[in-house]
């Protein structure tokens, strides 16, 4: 299972969503405008870095951004 951090005003979070959709893969998307706790996840995972989306694989793997960001 694959999560997106991010939020709704980012197109590459939207970019990001749509690409998984569309490739068939699972995920989870948490908005952490919405979320104070799910921001404070999304910093560990991307080790401070504010830029979304943050992308988290089922085997732990971190991708911060999407699409050249």
């Amino acid at each position: 299972m694959v999560t997106i951090y991010g939020k709704d005003s980012c197109p590459y979070t939207q970019a990001a969503r749509e690409d998984h959709a569309g490739r068939g893969v699972e995920f989870t998307y948490i908005n952490v405008k919405k979320d104070p706790a799910a921001l404070a996840r999304m910093l560990e995972f991307s080790k401070g870095r504010r830029a979304v989306p943050v992308i988290v694989d089922g085997q732990g793997q971190v991708t911060v951004g999407f699409g050249g960001t």
